[in-house]
């Protein structure tokens, strides 16, 4: 009897060894899971209406930048700019997919990643008007003007910093960029601040419908991705990989893929 048992018990251990080994090697593994929300905001991020499939700079970054550390990527949730920062807090999702601009009000509640590439934004009127000059845009700081944007983007904080004195008109948080520029082509608003990009985007429906104002823009910055601050282990990690994203290439090549390379630049 004595033997039967220390046979039995022998057994169950080299089962529980070849378990562990198989756990470990890999075989019954499950790889970690990286939820992503993510604001629609081209050429960065795209949903196509009819399939819902998504894509954009953005979206290639972090699906390169995933693969790297090994993660599965679940696009979550779309959210509006004055709510993304508020989901990972909730821990709704473990990133903010798509970039944005780590200001000083953004950086008191989320935290931020290294920045792949810099961009510019400038001002944008209709093709035209005639009021304001490029070479000096103080003209902008007026009563009569009409600012257009969407709630909690950045050209929000564009116009409440340097423009106090103009009507804000802003667009509720998930309306897309078109219907900003579209504002201004119908009068309901009189400039847009914007990236190149965005502009460009917009024309290829609307030819010659808007122009940009001069060659000086009125701000430049980091995109960069925004995580929870408690999740510090993570954002680690993910900087560690994102350097090699930018170092190898295939950011540029990402920039390049999307016929956008002119307007940011690989940091």
């Amino acid at each position: 009897m004595k033997k039967i048992i220390i046979f039995i018990v022998v057994v169950a251990a080299i089962f529980v060894v070849i378990k562990l080994s198989k756990t470990d090697s890999g075989e019954n593994a499950k790889a970690e899971e990286l939820r992503i929300g993510y604001i629609v905001y081209p050429p960065l991020l795209t949903k196509d209406p009819i399939t819902g499939d998504l894509s954009g700079i953005s979206y290639d970054l972090v699906e390169a930048t995933a693969d790297e550390l090994g993660l599965e990527t679940n696009w979550v949730e779309e959210v509006g700019w004055g709510t993304a920062l508020e989901g990972l807090n909730t821990k709704r999702y473990d990133i903010l997919g798509t970039q944005m601009w780590p200001n000083e009000a953004r950086a008191q509640v989320a935290a931020f990643s290294v920045a792949p590439m810099d961009s510019v934004l400038f001002p944008y009127v209709r093709a035209s008007e005639t009021r304001f000059s490029g070479d000096n845009l103080s003209a902008l700081n007026s009563e009569e003007v009409k600012i257009s944007a969407v709630d909690g983007e950045l050209a929000v904080f564009i116009a409440q910093e340097d423009y106090p004195k103009a009507q804000l008109k802003t667009l509720s948080q998930l309306s897309s960029y078109a219907e900003v520029f579209l504002g201004v082509v119908q009068k309901k608003a009189d400039v847009v601040f914007t990236e190149p990009s965005a502009a460009e985007d917009f024309l290829k429906s609307q030819p010659g419908t808007i122009k940009r104002l001069g060659d000086i823009p009125v701000r430049s910055f980091g995109n960069s991705f925004a995580f929870d601050k408690e999740n510090t282990e993570l954002l680690n990690r993910w900087n560690k990989a994102l350097v090699k994203v930018m170092n190898d290439g295939t950011t540029k090549e990402i920039l390049e893929k999307y016929k956008v390379a002119t307007h940011y630049s690989v940091n």
